[in-house]
């Protein structure tokens, strides 16, 4: 389906949904607040996406697709600075006041605008070439595991290992433009549990106890996290006889995986049987969520993601764009885990964790 259709409330939310759900889990401002003066929230995140810009110029800079890309990366780098600037005078200009979505989108307008439609496609690619050298490994390594709870915790860590690769994360960012990021010593170095939200135990149990009968998993970023973090964790629930589908992007934002580059890299991944990696997927699904950002508001999904969801028992929001900045409140009609890695301070102070903690957020609902 063409993401021009019209978007949907995603049926799983908790009704009325009016009520319930709201895109945006920390509040940049209160009722009480004055309208035309920014608050100290305000501010910091205002500086937070400030601080992005030189790495998001450095990547449209070379961008090849763009005719005369330097100059057009110095224009979106002044416009998006001036919007910012511009919301510490006056909260209610364009479009404001700002919350993580409104800041996200008007980014990505902007470099829509000059032509810039994907200025990750170049370490995107090169990401997913090497996480797919390394799927055969990282999966036989979970299959040697014979206790199931240690395995779906490794599982688990294999998610929050991958998670790191986020380039909408400044530092990290700067890091990986340094020398990488080992998905293997990522496993290794995760802050020790119990994690700022951890209820990984009670999932365990839950998962020793009930299998899912279908299962919808909202992706975040290309690379390990897609092809090492969350692939391994689907095959396990496909191999338990749970219907999966990955809900992916529709167009691309910094770089979280398309749904067009993730129809790819299965093909890449699957045996000359059509198995991953001796998994069957006739159960997995890939849907076009609908969404062209790295957050996502979950009243603005695509129509076949809503049809194709709409009898699942399990809603899955990795990253922390999607499972923590915009979702990690939200309440479904079946059961949900939001899971992704804290890789903004302002993120960590909120939640009163580390940065770099791990959030692992499993709501059961009792039938």
């Amino acid at each position: 389906m063409e993401s021009a259709s019209e978007l949907v409330d995603f049926p799983l939310l908790l009704t009325p949904i009016q009520s319930h759900y709201r895109a945006c889990t920390i509040p940049y401002r209160f009722p009480s607040d004055n309208p035309r003066k920014p608050t100290p929230n305000e501010i910091s995140w205002i500086n937070l996406f400030l601080n992005s810009i030189p790495s998001f110029k450095k990547r449209a800079e070379s961008d090849t697709s763009v005719p005369d890309a330097a100059s057009k990366a110095e224009k979106f780098a002044q416009r998006y600075a001036d919007i910012l600037e511009d919301f510490k005078k006056d909260p209610e200009s364009h479009g404001g006041p700002p919350d993580c979505i409104l800041l996200c989108r008007l980014r990505e307008l902007i470099l829509r605008e000059l032509g810039f439609s994907d200025i990750f496609k170049k370490v995107k690619d090169e990401e997913n070439a090497k996480a797919i050298s390394l799927f055969e490994n990282v999966v036989s390594v979970n299959d040697a595991i014979e206790d199931e709870g240690k395995r779906i915790e490794n599982l688990v860590r294999g998610i929050f290992a991958g998670n790191i690769f986020d380039l909408g994360s400044a530092q990290l960012a700067e890091v990986f433009s340094k020398d990488g990021m080992s998905f293997l010593a990522s496993c290794q170095n995760l802050v020790p549990r119990p994690w700022v939200i951890d209820d990984l135990d009670a999932f365990k149990l839950k998962w020793s106890q009930k299998s899912w009968k279908k299962v919808i998993i909202f992706v975040d970023n290309s690379g390990a996290d897609i092809i090492l973090g969350i692939l391994p964790f689907a095959r396990e629930l496909l191999r338990r006889g749970s219907q999966v589908v990955l809900a992916a992007n529709d167009l691309p934002s910094i770089n979280d995986v398309t749904y067009s580059e993730l129809v790819e890299i299965i093909s890449k991944l699957k045996d000359d049987e059509g198995k991953l990696a001796g998994v069957s997927t006739s159960n997995l699904l890939i849907a076009n969520s609908g969404n062209d950002l790295p957050v996502i508001d979950l009243t603005r999904v695509s129509q076949e993601l809503a049809y194709l969801a709409s009898d699942a028992d399990l809603v899955i929001l990795e990253g922390m764009g999607r499972g923590i900045e915009t979702n990690l409140y939200a309440q479904f009609k079946c059961d949900s885990l939001k899971i992704g890695m804290v890789k903004h301070p302002e993120v960590a102070q909120f939640l009163g964790g580390r940065l770099y903690d791990c959030v692992f957020k499993y709501n059961e609902v009792s039938n």
